[in-house]
């Protein structure tokens, strides 16, 4: 009894069928807009998955190029220590040709320089064997052979030679060598006591030493 009275009093009632259309306006309102919601939330998502694919390209890209950059350095690097390794190996081997010249050149012409010196002495030798030919007087053979003596020494001297001193000297075994040892109680042990050949040094380079006699106890 009581909904044929609801339904006729709503079926009466002008107002009752424009609340229902506004509520189903309503419910139709927000569906939509929970689809444009939904809709929004989706471009959004695909903006920002988009917006981090296109990220992780320019990232990748910039290591790549990065990679590519450190790469080329390292090879320009590798090219240039190349390039200098090459200039110090000829810088090199140029300087040892020149040291190999240069000894050449001092060798020959340090050679050249002695025989100069000790051509001098061989013209005054010459001139005195003319001279001696026609010497009668012993004394001035003498005289002669001395002062060419001393010409010959003061040439080697210039040259470097310098005789190694001897007699009287403590036996030095870089400058001597002892061939014969005399015992006596003149001189202290190791005294050279007798030169029986001389000996010549250029510097401090021994051409040839002095062999001596050694006093012993």
């Amino acid at each position: 009894m009581k909904s044929f009275f609801e339904n006729k009093l709503n079926k009466n009632n002008p107002f009752s069928g424009k609340a229902n259309k506004k509520g189903e306006n309503t419910m139709a309102d927000e569906q939509d807009k929970k689809e444009q919601e939904n809709t929004d939330n989706e471009i959004t998502e695909n903006t920002s998955s988009a917006e981090n694919t296109a990220k992780e390209s320019e990232m990748q890209e910039n290591a790549t190029e990065t990679t590519e950059n450190d790469a080329e350095k390292l090879k320009q690097d590798l090219e240039n220590l190349n390039n200098q390794y090459i200039r110090l190996a000829a810088d090199f081997e140029n300087y040892r040709k020149r040291q190999v010249q240069e000894r050449e050149a001092l060798l020959k012409y340090g050679a050249e320089e002695c025989m100069k010196k000790v051509i001098e002495v061989v013209d005054n030798f010459d001139r005195a064997v003319t001279m001696v030919e026609k010497i009668d007087n012993l004394d001035k053979m003498k005289e002669t052979f001395f002062i060419l003596n001393k010409q010959l020494m003061e040439s080697l001297t210039k040259l470097g030679l310098e005789q190694i001193k001897s007699v009287g000297e403590t036996f030095d075994p870089n400058l001597h060598e002892a061939v014969m040892q005399n015992q006596t109680e003149e001189y202290p042990e190791d005294t050279i006591i007798q030169e029986l050949q001389k000996g010549y040094k250029m510097g401090d380079k021994v051409i040839r030493p002095a062999m001596v006699a050694v006093a012993v106890k």
